[in-house]
């Protein structure tokens, strides 16, 4: 049986070893507010400029325009009619838990922490005790691991924290008869700022931890804790003595990492290797902003014993000054004058500008500019998709966190969904949507075959399945380059019936989004012909 103060002395030793990486995601947060000059004190004022932020930006609209979708392919070809089912499946659980919503809180995570995180859980309680798969955004600031491992799924224990009302977790669990406010404070400065009253709710820890099943394979138990008190655990359930929480044996949770960082599953993000030259330029801004208000305001030099009325010399709405004695010397009231700064300096502060640029990446052409007098629309597309690398590395990880996602999904399904359901599948028709229905259940794909003579059950092969991505960039260029293709397909004959042998020869050379389905209608074609 699990051991509760074990587990918080654990709990403890894991959030000391990390708490300089989570530190410094603290202070990034504050970055990406632009709040990181508010605390420099230099007896001046330092402006903020914005220039990091619109850099995070442009990278989070070039991964939203990428969204991913999964397709599900069989290893072996008598699965191939369950991936095919997958295939329609997994779209529409995606759509139920707003995975764009999601995928953009990953990637906001992503680009200024270095570390983005999806949960992956079973939530027994949806759709009336039926049960259905939940996807979330996970705050990597409230997971602790064994430090020094470098996957989630290497660390012997895994631990999540959020805080819950305390009435509400005494009325779920009546067991609870005390939580001590000491609990919600501990958990409170990472959770929420200083300012927020957390004396009425209480640190809820879900602990996951690896242990050994009776078939002797490694499994993941699950216990849920506050204040000391077990919640609940599945070691106390029979049904999860041989396979633990889940079937797949791996943790709920996947991360998305940026940078990779050896010794930890949390990397460093594109706002990190920005902060510096951002500094600058926001120093540099303050110098430029104080010498021009500086040389803006005219001051003066007055002698202690000078005979001009200081007052009436102040106040510019006075057409005359007074003075007194004889005469006015030169000597007794001088302007001060305030010498202009160079164009050194502009030049500098733009050379900072452009070293942030060149450091995340961001580029002028990226944001949809030109350089260097382009004007031509296929000439700036080149250069967008040749600056465009390192956007490009940064979506391919995602995508492969995105299978990892996928993955859990499809065991999850082979896992729980032993009673049928009915889907609705909606399918892109041209300029209408149609709509298709599926029943599904996990029959095909549990490895349990019914035998019908005795109504015995026996385990069978567990098909096995691989994800691929498709995505497809929803911009106006992308769009319009599609149809330039479908109409010099056209215009050389290649979607003639005449020609259509020369058509397939023709496709089966060429590269572009649609072409094998296109390739497949020629085919059918010509075998109805």
């Amino acid at each position: 049986m699990p051991d509760i103060m074990k587990a918080v002395l654990l709990l403890k030793k894991y959030r000391e070893a990390d708490k300089a990486v989570k530190n410094r995601i603290v202070q990034n947060e504050q970055w990406y507010r632009m709040r990181h000059t508010s605390g420099i004190s230099e007896g001046r004022y330092i402006p903020a400029s914005a220039w990091l932020f619109n850099s995070l930006a442009v990278k989070h609209a070039d991964a939203m325009e990428a969204i991913p979708t999964p397709y599900v392919s069989a290893r072996e070809p008598s699965d191939t009619e369950s991936a095919e089912a997958l295939s329609k499946l997994l779209p529409v659980l995606l759509e139920q838990n707003d995975f764009p919503g999601v995928y953009s809180s990953v990637w906001n995570d992503k680009l200024k922490h270095g570390t983005g995180c999806y949960g992956v859980f079973w939530n027994p309680a949806a759709y009336d005790g039926l049960g259905e798969i939940e996807i979330k955004r996970v705050d990597i600031l409230n997971l602790f691991w064994e430090p020094g491992v470098n996957d989630l799924n290497a660390s012997p224990n895994l631990f999540h924290v959020e805080l819950r009302s305390k009435d509400e977790l005494m009325e779920l669990y009546p067991q609870i008869k005390e939580l001590k406010s000491e609990s919600a404070a501990e958990s409170s400065r990472y959770l929420y700022d200083e300012s927020i009253d957390v004396s009425d709710k209480a640190a809820v820890i879900d602990w996951y931890y690896k242990s050994v099943g009776k078939n002797g394979r490694q499994i993941i138990h699950y216990c849920k804790f506050a204040g000391g008190y077990k919640l609940y655990c599945t070691e106390d359930y029979e049904e999860y003595e041989e396979n633990g929480l889940y079937d797949h044996g791996r943790y709920p949770f996947v991360t998305d990492v940026m940078y990779e960082i050896e010794g930890t599953p949390c990397g460093f993000g594109a706002l990190d290797i920005m902060k510096d030259a951002q500094m600058q330029i926001d120093r540099l801004n303050a110098a430029i902003l104080e010498n021009a208000r500086m040389a803006a305001t005219r001051r003066y030099f007055v002698r202690a014993d000078g005979s001009v009325n200081e007052k009436e010399f102040a106040d510019w709405s006075r057409p005359f000054v007074h003075i007194q004695g004889a005469g006015l010397g030169e000597d007794s009231i001088r302007e001060i004058t305030v010498q202009p700064l160079s164009d050194i300096y502009l030049d500098v502060i733009n050379n900072k500008i452009t070293e942030l640029k060149e450091t995340s990446g961001n580029r002028d052409v990226n944001s949809g500019g030109s350089e260097h007098g382009v004007t031509a629309a296929a000439a700036i597309q080149s250069l967008q998709e040749s600056g465009n690398k390192m956007t490009r590395d940064m979506i391919a990880s995602s995508y492969r966190a995105f299978c990892k996602v996928c993955t859990l999904m499809v065991e999850l399904i082979r896992q729980f969904y032993s009673a049928p359901r009915c889907f609705r599948i909606v399918n892109p028709n041209g300029l209408s949507r149609t709509a298709d229905y599926l029943i599904y259940d996990n029959s095909e794909i549990n490895g349990l075959k019914e035998i019908s003579k005795d109504g015995t059950r026996r385990f069978g092969r567990l098909p096995a399945f691989d994800i691929s991505i498709a995505a497809e960039k929803s911009v106006a260029s992308k769009r319009e380059e599609q149809n330039n293709i479908a109409k010099e397909l056209y215009e050389m004959g290649a979607l003639a019936p005449e020609n259509r042998e020369a058509g397939i020869l023709l496709l089966s050379m060429m590269d572009f989004e649609g072409r094998d389905e296109l390739l497949a209608r020629l085919h059918r074609a010509g075998q109805a012909e």
